[in-house]
């Protein structure tokens, strides 16, 4: 069994499906959770899905309503475990970004890799495994990988 946590990208074309990615996310989640591994999700993704679902379309958004967007969470929370942000997850966080010369936005995706490594899940799907690319300690998988 392994335990993968949800990258907001993946979240977000799994719970819009007039995304033209949607069928593949939701496919390979299916795949995974049929092997009977385990996905996560983390309050990080959660916050930076809220993000972009509430945003307008006209600067890269959904545009959906608070309602919609809460209605959504809250199913996805019913589905999905929260990985726990464990009491050393700034400590962890701020050795990867100085070890790994980590800067700007990266950041963010560093502060998801910490939260993993203090819930012990070691791959995280994504459909931009760049954004992971040079953190120890975690596999990144692209859907692709899954359904091949």
């Amino acid at each position: 069994m392994t335990k993968y946590l949800l990258d907001t990208n993946v979240i977000l074309r799994f719970s819009n499906p007039s995304d033209g990615q949607h069928g593949l996310v939701t496919h390979t989640v299916a795949n995974l959770l049929a092997q009977t591994d385990e996905c996560y999700l983390t309050a990080q993704v959660l916050i930076e899905f809220w993000v972009v679902a509430t945003r307008p379309i006209d600067v890269n958004g959904l545009g959906w309503s608070i309602e919609q967007t809460r209605n959504i969470i809250d199913q996805l929370l019913d589905r999905f475990p929260v990985a726990e942000e464990v009491l050393q997850l700034f400590p962890t966080w701020l050795n990867l970004v100085t070890e790994n010369q980590i800067k700007g936005k990266r950041t963010h995706d560093a502060r998801i890799v910490a939260i993993m490594l203090g819930s012990g899940i070691s791959h995280i799907l994504t459909l931009n495994p760049n954004d992971f690319s040079g953190i120890p300690g975690i596999t990144v998988v692209h859907p692709r990988e899954i359904n091949c």
